[in-house]
């Protein structure tokens, strides 16, 4: 079992990984055609080479059309991606000010306890996104300038969350086994692995 939840963890990963990075590529893209057609009205490259300025602004070099949108929606499903993998390797932010005095048994059932409660906001968040998924694809709301259907994203995000869910709670079994028993059945997080 841990092996599969694992690849799925891993392949959600890589998943999120592509769209962020084909998210950055389209930034770079858009506020390069956005630079480039501002520099194409600027006055001093007018003064310049008006023909070269006047070209540029004919080439149709600009920000790509709904960029926030898109980025928008791909941050979502990113975020929801690289939760399941996350959560697998313990690798969330933790504090342990007050309890790094503590003894192993009694810092094992706190962490026990705030996996469970992480495990439910995420299946609380995920069903939310459910409710919410159903709600734009039965309206038929899309986006504003590229006009695509609003659930799309909410699907992409959908997926990743309940990934995210499925993981968590094995995850939540995983820590509360430990806390009772001693005995680990999920991989080794970034601390245990060093």
């Amino acid at each position: 079992m841990t092996t599969a939840i694992e690849r799925l963890a891993r392949t959600m990963a890589i998943l999120g990984g592509l769209v962020l990075t084909g998210l950055v590529l389209l930034t770079c893209v858009s506020v390069l055609g956005r630079g480039l057609n501002s520099m194409g009205h600027s006055d001093w490259l007018t003064a310049l080479s008006q023909s070269f300025a006047e070209g540029l602004i004919a080439s149709g070099v600009g920000p790509v059309t709904g960029d926030f949108e898109l980025v928008e929606a791909g941050i979502a499903f990113s975020i929801f991606a690289f939760l399941p993998i996350c959560q697998l390797y313990a690798g969330h932010a933790t504090v342990d000010v007050f309890t790094s005095r503590l003894s192993e048994s009694i810092n094992g059932w706190l962490i026990a306890f705030w996996d469970v409660v992480l495990t439910l906001i995420i299946w609380l968040i995920t069903w939310r996104l459910c409710a919410g998924l159903l709600d734009k694809y039965g309206n038929g709301e899309t986006t504003f300038l590229l006009q695509f259907p609003i659930w799309w994203a909410y699907a992409a995000s959908f997926v990743a969350a309940f990934v995210a869910s499925v993981t968590a709670l094995y995850c939540s079994v995983g820590r509360v086994t430990f806390a009772a028993t001693g005995r680990s059945i999920l991989p080794a997080s970034g601390a245990d692995a060093t």
